[in-house]
C-alpha cells in the first residue's frame, strides 16, 4: 500500500469579488481597502508562497504552492482545499498535523485579516471549534489495510463502497480512498465536493443548534412572570443582542442557496464526479430541503425575539408613565406650596430662616423623587405572554 496524498479543507461563503482580492494579496500583497501594509506583508510572508495560478473550471479559483510542499486551492464560492504529497504510512498523522497547522496558523489568520472589515461574524460562530474532514488517498491498498487505517483514527465506520475505479471507507472525520485507476484530478474533484457538502451541512447543523440556544435564552427572559422595573433595561438589552445575532445569521443563511445550485450544475456536468457522488448516496435536493427548513426556523426565531421586544417595550412604557405620574405629584405639591406662600405673605423678605426653609424644601423634594424612583424600580410588572407547547426540533 502507498499513501500518495492527504487533503483537508473548509468552506465559508464568499464571492468572485473576494477571490480577486485574495489573488491580489497573494500575488503582490495588494489591497484596495485600508489595512495595515506591514501586517499584510507579515501574513503573506508566513504563507511561503511559490507558484500562483488563476483558473476557471466550473468556478474561478486560485491555486498556489508553498515551500512546505503544500498546495492550496481557493474557489470563488469560499471553498478552500489543501493537499500535500509529502506523506507516507509511517508519518501519516504527523503529515496531517503539518497540513492542519499551516491551515490554522498561517492561511486562516491571513484570510481573516484580509476580510476583517465589513459585517462581523457573530461570536457564536467565531468561537466554534472546526472539525476538519481529512482525506487520505492510497494506492494498491487491500480492504484490510484500509480498515486498519480507520481503526487507527476512529473506531466507528460510517459507510464504505467500492467499484472498479476506487474504494472508500469513511469514519466521522476521516475518509480513506483507495485509488485503482482514477486520475488524481478526478479524486481531487471528489474531495473538493465532499469538503463543500460536509461544511455546508455542518454550518446548517450549527445554525440549528444556535436556534435552540437563542430560543431558550429568550424563553429565560420571558419566563419572569413578574419583573422589577430596575431589571427591564437589562432584559431589553439582552433581547437587542439576540436580535442582532439573529439578523447577522439570517443574512448568512439567505446566501447559501445560490452555492448549492452552482455546485449541483457543475457536478452534473462532470460525469466522473456525478458517478462518485451517486455511489456515495448524496443528493443535492436533500441539502436544499434542509436549508429551507433552517430558513423557516430562523424566521420563527426572528419573530419570537421581535414579539419579546414588543412585550418589554410595553412594560418600559408603563414604568415611564408611572415615573411621570410620581414626578407630577411632587411638582404639584411644590407648586401648591409656592402659591400658598404667595397669597399669605405681604411681600417677600430674605431671612436666614427663609434660606433654611428653601433648602429643607429642596431636600424633601429630592428625597421624594429618590423614594418614588426606588418604588418604581422595585415595583414588579406582569410579563403576560401566550404559552405554547414546544415542538420537537
Amino acid at each position: 500500500m502507498k499513501i500518495n496524498r492527504v487533503f483537508i479543507g473548509g468552506w465559508f461563503q464568499r464571492t468572485m469579488l473576494q477571490l480577486s482580492e485574495l489573488y491580489d494579496f497573494l500575488r503582490c500583497c495588494d489591497t484596495q481597502i485600508s489595512l495595515d501594509k506591514e501586517k499584510l506583508n507579515e501574513y503573506r510572508k508566513k504563507l511561503e508562497i511559490g507558484k500562483i495560478d488563476y483558473g476557471v473550471d466550473g468556478e474561478e479559483f486560485v491555486t498556489f504552492t508553498t515551500s512546505f510542499g503544500i498546495t492550496v486551492k481557493l474557489f470563488e464560492d469560499g471553498l478552500i482545499v489543501l493537499n500535500s504529497q509529502n506523506v507516507s504510512e509511517d508519518t501519516l498523522f504527523a503529515d496531517l498535523d503539518h497540513l492542519t497547522d499551516y491551515y490554522e496558523n498561517r492561511l486562516t489568520p491571513a484570510i481573516n485579516y484580509l476580510f476583517s472589515l465589513g459585517a462581523p461574524v457573530p461570536k457564536e460562530l467565531a468561537n466554534i471549534e472546526t472539525i476538519y474532514p481529512y482525506f487520505v488517498v492510497c494506492e494498491d491498498a487491500t480492504h484490510e489495510e484500509m480498515s486498519n487505517l480507520l481503526s487507527r483514527t476512529e473506531k466507528q465506520k460510517y459507510f464504505e463502497f467500492d467499484n472498479n475505479k476506487y474504494d472508500v471507507i469513511r469514519g466521522d472525520k476521516y475518509y480513506f480512498i483507495n485509488n485503482k485507476k482514477q486520475s488524481i484530478e478526478n479524486i481531487s474533484r471528489y474531495v473538493e465536493e465532499q469538503v463543500f457538502i460536509r461544511e455546508f451541512k455542518g454550518q446548517l447543523h450549527r445554525y440549528l443548534n444556535m436556534h435552540r440556544i437563542i430560543w431558550e435564552k429568550i424563553d429565560t427572559v420571558k419566563e419572569n412572570v413578574r419583573i422589577r422595573g430596575a431589571d427591564i433595561v437589562k432584559f431589553t438589552s439582552k433581547l437587542e443582542g439576540y436580535a442582532k445575532t439573529i439578523n447577522l445569521i439570517e443574512g448568512r443563511i439567505n446566501q447559501m442557496g445560490t452555492y448549492i445550485d452552482t455546485r449541483e450544475k457543475i457536478a452534473k456536468n462532470d460525469k466522473e464526479l456525478a458517478e462518485f457522488l451517486a455511489i456515495s448516496g448524496y443528493r443535492y435536493e436533500t441539502l436544499d430541503n434542509t436549508l429551507a427548513y433552517i430558513k423557516y426556523l430562523w424566521s420563527m426565531t426572528k419573530n419570537y425575539v421581535s414579539s419579546a421586544q414588543k412585550l418589554f417595550d410595553g412594560i418600559k412604557q408603563d414604568v415611564t408613565s408611572s415615573s411621570v405620574r410620581s414626578l407630577t405629584i411632587v411638582t404639584s405639591m411644590s407648586t401648591g406650596a409656592a402659591i400658598i406662600d404667595l397669597f399669605t405673605e405681604s411681600k417677600p423678605t430674605f431671612t436666614s430662616f427663609g434660606f433654611i426653609y428653601f433648602f429643607l424644601l429642596a431636600i424633601i423634594g429630592w428625597m421624594s423623587v429618590k423614594i418614588l424612583n426606588y418604588v418604581s424600580n422595585m415595583k414588579k410588572y406582569d410579563v403576560r405572554d401566550i404559552e405554547y407547547d414546544k415542538d420537537i426540533k
